[in-house]
């Protein structure tokens, strides 16, 4: 089955390298990969590397719902690109641009078929505006 392509972006004002890292590490990752304030990631676990897995727990704050996103890794470019599966099936293209000292993220992801396309790209979006949030508060 084929999937629509989604592309969302952010301008970092930091390093490329400070992005990868706030992007990569679990430590980090806790406190900005949710879409709203009435959500958390209490965990996440990374394995960077080729057929290394990634798992992010996000949940409702309240505990009405919650879920695992797991991946596995296809391809790391160090500051440059990751490429993941998620366990749907479906990919996640994520670049890192060095923009005179900033850095631009643009992700691209396949939609899957169960929410509209305009709440998936939102959502995404949303957890993206935080992440950049987040590293600029670093």
């Amino acid at each position: 089955m084929e999937h629509e392509k989604i592309t969302i972006e952010a301008t970092i004002d930091r390093p490329v390298e400070s992005v990868w890292a706030y992007y990569n590490q679990p430590e980090h990752i806790v406190n900005w990969n949710f879409a709203s304030v009435d959500w958390h990631c209490p965990k996440a676990e990374v394995d960077l590397k080729v057929n290394g897995k990634m798992t992010s727990r996000m949940e409702a704050k309240d505990g009405s719902f919650g879920f695992d996103f797991v991946a596995t890794y296809n391809l790391i470019s160090e500051f440059k690109k990751i490429v993941y599966t998620i366990e749907d099936g479906r990919t996640v293209d994520i670049d890192f641009t060095d923009d005179n000292g900033k850095t631009k993220v643009s992700v691209v992801f396949e939609a899957e078929n169960m929410n509209p396309i305009d709440m998936q790209r939102d959502g995404w979006q949303a957890i993206l505006n935080n992440f950049k949030a987040y590293a600029e508060s670093k």
